[in-house]
């Protein structure tokens, strides 16, 4: 494995630094002030549009998509840009059209869907014309296990009727979601991996209602379209719109969520970077007990503690995008599944005795620390609880052995 920075990501990165500390970080401040001045409480604030243009103009636009449809970078290329991204993770990501879901759909269409559907959905996104969202997760459910997916997906002549109830649909508060991928059961009577299928449905169809908006430890993501509760009450699409076949939608959301694992891995290394550069700072610039608290023997634990956890999992992020550009996203299976385990949850340490070197003002709006937290505590339920990652990583591991 070489994970030496190419001359193309050199370039990339010597452009998004410079991004980053010329508008990004400027931006932060911004962004919050018209958070609470709009008066569309969940179009994304003026800065957000200044930002994207800004970062198309720079050739940093849709990064994360390899192939025709996207930049053209690998895994492996793409992963430095995603952790400095991370580092402002409710600004960067969406300014460069890399932010989930609307980077899941993106990959899903352009792998599975039909030439009318790129057409009709893919071309907007990839141009940040539209946004979207992914309607998996139900309420009356464990959605940890896809196929207790209880809502129905019935053939009726050369439509579809959709029928059901899905909640933290993220994105899909924002007027400029247009299309929601989403996910129910075609055939109940069929082997358990063939009874769930995918279809896309314009928000604007009639029978999609949104309840609400919810809450994640309080917050209302509402920046970035928040996350909403649907019900869908006969619902009715042209066949047309069933991406794959009938029967196809486990296969397609293992392939959708691959790549969005990692690059949520990706954005949560620079996440961790950032806590780790503010407790830096923090340490050498406060005194408690007479001396730095940067002299205390606790903080210099917790700074090591930090970097060692902060290199170890960036290097496992890095052989899984590398086994994924070389063996694909199966080959890598076990690998996404162990930074889905890892990442997440030593990001979440590190921000965390962030916080708790900041005291009270690390729980506050004028870091960006509780946030960040309150982010990366959600991705261990996000995308797969820890526990169904383990349990099957686990009966990997033992495999080798029986």
């Amino acid at each position: 494995m070489d994970f030496t920075v190419d001359a193309v990501t050199e370039q990339l990165r010597a452009t998004l630094l410079e991004f980053m500390e010329e508008q990004v970080y400027p931006a932060e401040a911004v962004y919050h002030g018209q958070l609470a001045e709009r008066a569309e409480p969940w179009s994304p604030p003026p800065i957000v549009g200044q930002l994207r243009v800004e970062a198309r103009k720079r050739r940093l636009w849709n990064l994360f998509l390899p192939g025709v449809h996207g930049a053209g970078l690998t895994n492996l290329q793409y992963a430095p840009l995603a952790e400095i991204s991370g580092r402002s993770p409710f600004l960067a990501p969406y300014a460069m059209n890399c932010a989930a879901p609307d980077t899941g759909n993106m990959e899903l269409l352009a792998e599975f869907g039909s030439e009318q559907q790129r057409t009709a959905w893919l071309r907007p996104l990839l141009d940040g014309e539209i946004r979207s969202a992914f309607a998996m997760t139900e309420p009356d459910v464990a959605s940890s296990d896809a196929t207790n997916v209880e809502t129905r997906i019935v053939r009726d002549g050369e439509h579809y009727l959709v029928n059901g109830r899905k909640w933290f649909i993220t994105g899909a508060m924002d007027p400029n979601c247009e299309i929601l991928v989403v996910m129910g059961k075609t055939d109940p009577a069929a082997a358990r991996h063939r009874q769930q299928s995918m279809i896309l449905v314009p928000r604007a169809t009639p029978g999609v209602h949104i309840v609400r908006a919810m809450h994640t430890f309080g917050y209302d993501d509402s920046g970035h379209g928040g996350h909403a509760e649907i019900t869908f009450n006969d619902v009715r699409v042209p066949v047309g719109n069933l991406i794959g076949g009938e029967g196809d939608g486990f296969a397609i959301a293992q392939g959708r969520l691959g790549p969005g694992r990692i690059h949520h891995c990706m954005r949560a290394i620079g996440m961790a970077e950032r806590a780790l550069e503010l407790a830096g700072r923090r340490a050498v610039q406060r005194v408690a007990f007479g001396r730095p608290l940067a002299e205390q023997g606790v903080v210099r634990e917790w700074m090591a503690e930090s970097r060692v956890q902060l290199e170890a999992l960036r290097l496992l992020v890095l052989k899984t995008a590398w086994l994924m550009d070389t063996v694909g996203n199966k080959g890598a299976h076990t690998e996404i599944q162990a930074i889905k385990i890892g990442v997440p949850r030593a990001v979440e340490q590190i921000i965390d005795r962030a916080m708790q070197l900041h005291g009270a003002a690390g729980l506050s709006q004028d870091f960006p620390l509780a946030q960040l937290w309150a982010g990366v505590r959600s991705l261990r339920i996000a995308d797969g609880p820890d526990e169904v990652h383990k349990q099957s990583l686990g009966r990997a591991e033992l495999k080798k052995y029986t």
